[in-house]
């Protein structure tokens, strides 16, 4: 049984509020977990200490059972001091893609062109 440590969504529409839960990955976002951790609640301030409520010793017992924990979760549990989350980085996300590429080839050449047609008439 593979065992996920996650977000479970509770309140109301466009008032969200999450439970830390480890559940079995096979079961729904919102269904049956195992066990529960904590509480996040995303509509408090950033520097709320009840923002995010983690049982951290719960979380070390689960992890050390092989539970995996989601990318949220692993944030959560890395500002605890519990995991350490690799810092990720994508370099081509940055990058424009092949048609933006084109078009800005395209007005370049075009900005050269009417460049070189304003020195020569002069």
């Amino acid at each position: 049984m593979a065992l996920k440590i996650r977000l479970a969504r509770g309140g109301a529409k466009k008032r969200p509020f999450y439970r830390i839960v480890v559940a079995d990955a096979r079961s729904p976002r919102d269904g049956r977990f195992i066990d529960r951790l904590g509480s996040y609640d995303p509509q408090k301030a950033k520097d709320d200490e009840t923002r995010i409520v983690l049982d951290v010793e719960k979380a070390k017992e689960w992890l050390a059972k092989g539970a995996q924990p989601t990318d949220r979760v692993l944030r959560f549990l890395d500002n605890a001091g519990v995991l350490k989350r690799e810092a990720r980085n994508n370099p081509k996300k940055g990058e424009p893609g092949t048609k933006a590429k084109e078009r800005a080839a395209a007005a370049a050449a075009a900005a050269e062109a009417a460049a070189g047609g304003d020195e020569a008439s002069a």
